[in-house]
This record gives structure tokens, sequence and C-alpha cells, in this order.
């Protein structure tokens, strides 16, 4: 019984240091994300973090009476992880860039799938004695992937917003019973069928409150809900890992969870809105346009004249928005950035935060292009060196350089940030047409004196304007 229990503690002592090593990879790999040239690297880390709590769980963790995993349990296992992981790098391979918020959402979405199904089963378990941390786990893992999932319908244009005055109330009525439903189930003597029947209502009624928190959404608030739900799994993670008592789980989850909400927090604060505006107030969601205050008219520029204007700036500023990710233009900006930085143009990327359809979708598609690092400024950085811009090409951006976010009160992107391409000397506006952004409502820059249209497919328009510069 002695060599047992010495043998069980030695195991279990290996096992929680592996965890520990496995958490300090995460952190490592974390921390290398926060730049392009060594994402790929930090990725690496953090798959070999996780890939060492797994493989150490399924060989050293023991039950309470000190029996190993079993033969078939372990097998199902790997042949689940082993089946995951193909599919995860057949997606991966395949997924393009312009649908990678999709895939961030759908990733989401099994996240906090799998971290609610578990807490379903667990809540079962005579052994389970983290009531609360389950009822938890239930609730924000189905929030997570129903919500995760209607996010990523509304990105891939399969579901509509679906607005009302009254959704607002709804929601907060379904939150409140969401909360109240959890404390019932906490109280002494709700077992037996009664509390069978109350799980699998909390169960389902967090799955529809997951989809009906979402439906008023907009498209401009999507990055900070896929932030958001990005943090409920991670929260939903590590409430999993408290009712298994599993420190890498536990670390894990906090780690995604306190990045999600952090990020959430920022990308709010670049919007000059508070989190509460944003899950209620359906910014760009159902929005009518109007042309109240604009004056002017819009006009356009031949390939030749903007290639002239470039080829004479000193000081060029590019701004990128998902139209250059759906043109799949990326690559060609970088083509154009080369050419102007070896005439001695001084070349940089003005990034919004919420520009795209998810957190720093612009520095992907940029890095994917080997566009340096350093040439990447960060809104509030180059807003107060606008004015001395000889130039600034705007590529299928569109609301994150509306003017109306500044001097019309009506408007509803009033007082949300914006990159100041209008106070630069030239304005070259690259879009398909004449069509609104995300928040549906039209743009002042487009009328502005120093604007220039520069209709067409963003990444057909840089080719040709590089080989305009080039046969000056």
């Amino acid at each position: 019984m002695k060599m047992i229990q010495s043998g069980f503690s030695i195991s279990a002592s290996i096992l929680d240091l592996s965890y520990l090593i496995a958490a300090i990879f995460f952190v490592i790999g974390l921390k290398m994300l926060s730049r392009p040239e060594s994402a790929r690297a930090g990725n690496l880390w953090a798959a070999a973090g996780m890939g060492l709590a797994m493989l150490t769980t399924l060989v050293l963790h023991k039950d309470p009476h000190g029996n190993p995993i079993p033969l078939q349990n372990a097998m199902l296992v790997l042949s689940v992880i082993a089946t995951g992981t193909v599919i995860g790098w057949i997606m991966a391979r395949k997924i393009q860039m312009t649908a990678m918020p999709q895939m961030v959402s759908f990733y989401n979405a099994t996240g906090g799938a799998a971290s609610g199904l578990v807490a379903l089963m667990e809540y079962w378990n005579p052994d389970n004695s983290s009531i609360l941390v389950t009822l938890l786990g239930i609730s924000v893992g189905n929030i997570a992937f129903s919500g995760s999932i209607v996010a990523y319908g509304k990105l891939d244009g399969k579901i509509r917003d679906w607005t009302s005055p009254v959704m607002k109330y709804i929601n907060l009525f379904m939150l409140v019973l969401t909360v109240v439903l959890t404390v019932i189930l906490m109280l002494p003597g709700i077992d037996g069928p009664t509390g069978k029947v109350l799980v699998f209502v909390l169960f389902f009624l967090s799955l529809v409150y997951g989809v009906l928190f979402v439906m008023p959404i907009g498209g401009a608030d999507m990055p900070v809900v896929i932030s958001l739900l990005n943090s409920l799994t991670g929260v939903a993670a590590a409430m999993a890992g408290f009712i298994y008592n599993n420190q890498a789980m536990i670390l894990g989850g906090i780690l995604v969870g306190a990045a999600g909400t952090i990020l959430t927090i920022l990308m709010c604060r670049a919007m000059n809105r508070s989190l509460l505006n944003v899950i209620v107030g359906a910014f760009g969601a159902g929005q009518t346009s109007t042309q109240e205050g604009i004056t002017g008219v819009m006009r356009e520029i031949s390939l030749s004249e903007a290639a002239m204007i470039l080829n004479y700036s000193q000081k060029v500023v590019i701004i990128p928005g998902y139209g250059m990710a759906a043109a799949q233009a990326q690559y060609a900006c970088n083509e154009l950035d080369k050419l102007l930085t070896e005439q001695g143009v001084d070349i940089r990327y003005a990034i919004h935060p919420v520009a795209g359809r998810m957190p720093g979708h612009m520095n992907v598609l940029l890095a994917e292009a080997h566009v340096p690092y350093e040439k990447l400024v960060e809104m509030d950085q180059i807003n107060p060196d606008m004015a001395n811009v000889d130039t600034a090409v705007v590529i299928g951006a569109n609301d994150v350089v509306n003017p109306a976010a500044l001097n019309e009160p009506g408007s509803p992107i009033f007082g949300m940030p914006i990159i100041h391409a209008h106070e630069a000397k030239n304005i070259i506006v690259i879009k398909r047409g004449m069509g609104k952004g995300y928040a549906a409502i039209e743009n002042h820059l487009f009328y502005n004196d120093k604007t220039r249209m520069l209709f067409g497919n963003a990444k057909e328009v840089l080719q040709k304007l590089v080989g305009e510069i080039k046969s000056i």
C-alpha cells in the first residue's frame, strides 16, 4: 500500500510539473503572438504546451482510487484528437484570409460547446462538489457556442441582423432568468427529477440567450463581439478546469479569458463606447443611410493621375480596410509600397483597432504579405501627423475614416475615434463602387474637395497603379 501511495504521489507531482511547464509555454506563446514575425513560433510554443499537457494526462492521470485511464478510453481520446487535428489542419490550409473571422468564430463555438457539454456531463457525477462552477460552465459555454455560431453566420452573410427596440429588454429578461435559474439549482433539495428538468432548461435557455444576444449586434461591432465571445470561451474552459481540478485547463482558460477581456475593453475604448453600449446599442445594425451635412460631389481620378500624385509625394499613409481583404490585395499593396519606398517615399500603414471583421485583421493580412511590422502604426500614433501627410490612400476602408464620427452628432458612429484621413493634403480612395460601409451610412470623406475616387477591384487597381508608376 505504501508503494502504491508513493508511486501515486510521484506521478501526481510529475503531472503537476508538466502542467506548470505547459502554462509557461502558453505564456511564451501568447507573448510571441504580439508580433507578426514571431507569431508562427508563438503558435508552436502554445501547441507544444497543450501537447505536453494532453500527453502527460493520458499517461500519468489516475482516478481517486489510484487507477490509470483505461486503455480503451485512452485510445478513444487519441483517435478524437487525431481526427480533430486533421480536420483543423485541412480547414486552416484551405481557409481564405477573407474568411478568417468566420473561422475564429467557428473555433470559439467548438470551445464553448466542449466546455458546456463537459459541465453538463459532470453535473450528474456524484463526486462533483463544484456545483456553482459546473452551472457556470454550462451557461457560459453554451452562450459562447450559440453566440459564436450566430457571429459566424452574420460574418459569412448567412444571417441578417435582427433588430427591434424590444430586443434589449428581451435579452435582459433572458439574462436575469438564467441567473435566477442558476441560483435555484444551487438550493438544497433541488435534485431528482426536478433538478434534471431544471438543468436541461438552463442548458437550452443559455443556448437561446447566446443567439438573442448576438442577433441585434451590427457588423461594425462584430470585432468587439468576437473578442468578447473568445473571452467567454476561455472562461468556460477555466470552469471545466475547476471541475476536474486540472491546472492546465484552468491556466489556459484564464489566459484566453483575460486576453479576450482586455482586448474587448481596449477596442471599446478605441470606439469611445462602453461594452454595455456595444451589446445593447446595435451599432451598425439596421441603420438608415443619410446624406445630412454632406456637401460636394464625388470626384474620380485616373490611374495615371493617381500614379503622378503618389510618385511625387514624400509621405504616404495607406489605410487598409475589409475591402483590401475581400480583394486579396495585400500583396499588391506591398508591391506598391516597395516601389515607392525605392523612390524615397516614406510609406506607413494606419491601422484602426476595429478595421476588418476581427481584432488585428489588417495586421494579419499585411503580415501575410511580408509588410515590415514597424510600418504598421496604430490610430492614436498616426493621427497627430496626418496633416503632414502628402497622400492618404484608403483601400477598402469606410467607417473608420468617416468624418461624420467627428462632426455629425446624429450619425450612428458619432463619437467613434477614426483615422484622420481627411487631414491629409491629398486623399485617394480605392473601392469597388459607391456602396456604403458596414455601418450602412454615407461617408463624408468621399465628398471632400481633396478626395479622389479610384473605382475598381483593389487588387487589380493596385497592380495597374504599380505599372503606371513604373512607366513614369
